[in-house]
């Protein structure tokens, strides 16, 4: 199999180089292929605009590249090895089956925004799928607010019961976090709503009369990335803000399965989790183990490592193009697939947790600070004194 930039240089490529440098690229790549017809069908449209495709050949290209994507789709084909990416598959199955207008699309592009144009659009639509999973969460943690919501728990500070809480104001809390978080990985796509399609390798398409608005409005992006060299400047940012919104949801995820599995021990015993949810022991016929949400207790784990890979793969690189972007890829999407896989799950594990008001105890002085306060209110001394009144009465009763 020829790659792309191996044509007509009469060099062979050691197979251990390619293995070396194509790594699971070719594997990783399935998911963009959608994305990358969608932005080369695009650019195609655009060069006919600009009069550098004719309308046989943009029609031969549209139809051409529609026909590789969906028979992807159907699982007909997939990247090997050999091909090592999806923009080097794709152009070699359109130019076999439509000959030499299949490598007229190049003109005005590079594999460098070509594949960053791919990745912006599927971090797009990532983003709105974590968006909506973190809502569906929090409308989760609503529906056992309004269950179980007046069912009083003790509020903890230090591990210690500190204030009076109830079911309601624990998961009305997570809640708000949540929606906090999905307001979050709205705001992660204004670096990723940048069109990157015309600036080539970093540094334009110089004597070539492209339109990167036409492209820009095609695929809905919000404004079109300029300059040109402040597009590879760029990579890893748009991936480590998403991640960091990510990294701060999963510790949400996973602070509400910390709570749950505390609330689970035998020594609180102020839940119980659905069968379904929970495994049995290998060993111990009578315990029921709370697997699930210890792993998303853990997966916190996953988003924030990727976001460090993320950021350590980029924060010393010269300006320009490096082949070390490529490896942004494989933690971007671990970080975005164990949060996706951890919010598809996290909706109907809450449906099935109930509270057990019969074990909940309140601490006897759990509203110490509400006496405090009423003695302020009711007598109109500073509020240290009466902090001073209750505590004596605590320790003296």
């Amino acid at each position: 199999m020829s790659r792309l930039w191996d044509k007509g240089k009469g060099a062979s490529l050691d197979s251990r180089v390619l293995e070396f440098t194509a790594g699971e690229d070719h594997m990783l790549d399935e998911r963009l292929v959608r994305y990358d017809i969608r932005a080369s069908i695009a650019h195609a449209e655009m060069l006919a605009e600009q009069g550098l495709l004719s309308a046989a050949e943009l029609a031969a290209i549209a139809a051409g590249l529609t026909g590789i994507g969906e028979e992807h789709a159907l699982g007909q084909w997939r990247i090997s090895l050999e091909q090592e990416d999806s923009q080097t598959a794709i152009e070699n199955l359109l130019t076999a089956r439509i000959g030499e207008a299949g490598g007229r699309l190049h003109a005005g592009r590079s594999r460098n925004d070509q594949v960053l144009a791919a990745l912006r659009l599927y971090m797009r639509d990532a983003a709105a799928d974590l968006e909506a999973g973190a809502i569906a969460v929090a409308d989760a943690l609503d529906a056992l607010g309004r269950r179980q919501g007046s069912v009083p728990l003790p509020g903890y500070t230090h591990m210690q019961q500190a204030m009076p809480s109830s079911v309601a104001l624990w998961a009305g809390g997570f809640a708000a976090e949540l929606r906090d978080d999905a307001e979050g990985l709205e705001f992660s796509k204004r670096r990723i709503g940048k069109n990157p399609l015309g600036s080539a390798a970093g540094f334009g398409t110089p004597n070539l009369p492209i339109s990167r608005d036409a492209t820009r409005e095609r695929l809905g992006f919000e404004v079109t990335h300029e300059p040109v060299t402040a597009v590879q400047l760029s990579r890893g940012k748009a991936e480590a803000q998403l991640l960091f919104e990510i990294t701060l949801l999963a510790q949400d995820l996973a602070r509400l399965a910390a709570d749950l599995l505390l609330f689970y021990t035998q020594e609180f015993a102020y839940v119980s989790l659905p069968e379904t949810f929970t495994t049995g022991s290998s060993i111990m016929p009578q315990k029921r183990n709370p697997d699930v949400f210890e792993l998303v207790r853990g997966r916190s784990a996953v988003a924030q490592a990727a976001l460090n890979e993320v950021l350590g793969i980029t924060q010393k690189l010269t300006s320009g193009y490096h082949r070390d972007m490529q490896l942004i890829k494989p933690p971007l999407f671990r970080g975005i697939d164990s949060c996706l896989l951890t919010l598809r799950l996290m909706p109907s594990a809450l449906d099935g947790v109930r509270f057990l008001p019969e074990n909940i105890r309140l601490d006897p002085h759990i509203h110490a600070a509400a006496a405090a306060n009423a003695l302020v209110a009711e007598e109109g001394i500073p509020f240290r004194e009466a902090y001073r009144r209750i505590a004596a009465k605590i320790k003296d009763p």
